[in-house]
């Protein structure tokens, strides 16, 4: 059983991460579309792959996650650090989803160097999570101490907070 959630688990990662690395590729080629029929035919399959694959492949992923956290054991400082991680994939699969929604209006263009960075900063998310799940092993990297702290993150943060109350 364990098994079998382990294949589907990595089969799912691999076809979202897959597909977070790749969809800034074709929001880069939105500026040399010629005509509305090209347009139209790049909107399609932009969203068909957003929707149809790399969704449903973030929801197995994580959901085979959980079931997997709940049959192994998972108390160790790492995957703590894999959860923070995949956090942040999950934001770029948010910002993906926006950039889906905003992209094929009229104008809109997405530029060059954001398709790099966007690229570059979705693979070192996906090397890191790779590192620390092949390495079982924690960075050795001690975080302030607030952040131990209940209420801690909300103390570091509140400052930044525009809907903190005074």
């Amino acid at each position: 059983m364990i098994a079998l959630l382990k294949f589907v688990h990595i089969t799912a990662i691999a076809i979202w991460t897959a597909g977070l690395i790749s969809l800034p590729s074709l929001y880069v080629q939105r500026a040399h579309v010629e005509n509305d029929d090209a347009l139209y035919r790049m909107q399609r399959m932009t969203r068909f792959a957003f929707v149809a694959l790399i969704s449903p492949a973030a929801f197995i992923a994580v959901s085979t996650g959980i079931a997997l956290s709940f049959l192994r054991d998972v108390f160790s400082p790492w995957f703590s650090w894999k959860l923070g991680f995949v956090g942040l994939l999950s934001m770029f699969h948010v910002f993906s989803g926006l950039v889906v929604i905003r992209l094929f209006r009229e104008g809109e263009v997405y530029p060059v160097w954001r398709f790099v960075l966007a690229t570059a900063s979705c693979c070192a998310v996906v090397v890191a999570i790779l590192v620390l799940v092949l390495a079982k092993q924690a960075p050795d990297f001690t975080l302030p101490s607030i952040m131990s702290e209940p209420g801690g993150l909300k103390r570091l943060l509140e400052p930044f907070n525009p809907w903190a109350t005074p």
